[in-house]
């Protein structure tokens, strides 16, 4: 349809019209929205991270100036000091040797206090239902089974800020109904900060994998 002058002037006139009028209720309804986003984010609860081992005291010195082949320290990269490292792999190793040794006849309450004093509460509670296990003891007690294990620290496989993942292989003289046998597994250990201190916080078959930060 052709429009004539006028026509097209009154229809450029209503559109600026319309414009304006949009235009205005942005201006004005943006406020109320911002307004209550900003309610919204005070309103709804967020999610707090799982509470997990303490982090380290201070983040690690670093490096700043140039690296000397000679007399590079590793641990100045590291969130472990080296008596932390040293402290760490000591309780991987003991863990590893302690949770293989164990008799028919020996109270499982007994087996776990042998560990208390190197794993976190939660880990001696888990440990302490598996020894406790009616199937586990029947056998043990069916076949006499004594076991006394040894431990070998292979390598580590991981390190994160609150914990390290040691490579542990367990090895184990078995005597059951009598006959003597040897038995070796290697386990992935977590080691992580417990508060002050560094406990054995996980451990797994090496070849089921773990993971690193329990943080």
């Amino acid at each position: 349809m052709n429009l004539t002058d006028r026509q097209r002037k009154l229809l450029f006139v209503g559109l600026v019209v319309a414009l304006a009028v949009v235009g205005v209720y942005l201006t004005v309804a943006a406020p109320d929205r911002d307004s209550s986003d900003s309610a919204t984010s005070r309103t709804t609860p967020t999610t707090a991270a799982s509470s997990g081992p303490t982090g380290p005291a201070s983040p690690p010195p670093g490096i700043s100036g140039a690296v000397a082949p000679s007399g590079f320290d590793i641990y100045r990269l590291l969130p472990f000091s080296q008596r932390e490292f040293t402290t760490a792999a000591d309780l991987a190793q003991r863990f590893i040797a302690a949770q293989g040794t164990y008799r028919f006849d020996e109270d499982p309450k007994v087996f776990t206090a042998r560990l208390a004093s190197l794993v976190t509460d939660q880990l001696r509670g888990e440990i302490e239902r598996g020894a406790a296990a009616p199937g586990i003891l029947d056998e043990r007690r069916a076949q006499q089974i004594v076991a006394e294990g040894t431990a070998t620290l292979d390598r580590v496989r991981d390190i994160e800020d609150n914990s390290i993942i040691f490579l542990v292989t367990g090895k184990q003289q078995v005597t059951k109904s009598g006959k003597k046998s040897t038995d070796s597994q290697q386990y992935a250990v977590t080691v992580a900060r417990d508060g002050a201190s560094l406990k054995v916080y996980a451990f797994e078959p090496a070849d089921a994998g773990q993971a690193g930060d329990t943080g």
